[in-house]
């Protein structure tokens, strides 16, 4: 867990270095938080921080920022998970939304397909979503997990779950 929260903070330190090497991409993301969002350049390169550059990354991954992301790695039991586990390409797949986790458990119990989380919502969907997501359903992992995301047998296989998500995520 910590390598993923770890890798996290590299990126956003070299997020920092290039904002503040005046890099027109890393200013023009800066510019996505809704503090920063009509500074300049020269604004952007005197007031960036890197607690600014975490919590981008975490807005991007789909969390409300830095403490929300680290809290969802970190803890077994959450209430919000964010929308990262329900990515672009993935709209157009089967899956099934359940505002419960009690009903969305049944239907995963029934169908044998995979419960995820999206936000404080669970969706059921099939391995064809896993593969969209750019995981592996076939991944051991998935099973320690009891194919359960929100409430899994092994928080520590969820870890490395979230770990290959967010390298894939973060590689594009």
């Amino acid at each position: 867990m910590v390598d993923i929260i770890e890798t996290l903070k590299t990126h956003a330190g070299y997020l920092h270095r290039q904002v503040s090497a005046s890099d027109a991409l890393a200013l023009k993301r800066m510019n996505k938080l809704a503090e920063f969002k009509n500074f300049n350049a020269s604004e952007l390169q005197n007031h960036v921080k890197r607690r600014h550059c975490l919590a981008l990354i975490a807005q991007d991954l789909g969390f409300n920022g830095w403490s929300h992301i680290t809290h969802v790695l970190v803890q077994d039991t959450v209430n919000d998970f964010g929308t990262l586990l329900y990515p672009r390409g993935c709209g157009g797949h089967t899956n099934i939304w359940c505002s419960s986790y009690e009903e969305a458990k049944k239907i995963q119990i029934e169908t044998g397909g995979y419960l995820l989380a999206y936000r404080n919502q669970f969706l059921v969907v099939e391995s064809a979503y896993i593969q969209t997501m750019g995981l592996d359903p076939d991944d051991s992992d998935w099973d320690l997990i009891g194919r359960d995301w929100a409430r899994p047998g092994d928080v520590e296989a969820r870890s490395r779950l979230y770990g290959r998500l967010i390298a894939l995520i973060l590689k594009n």
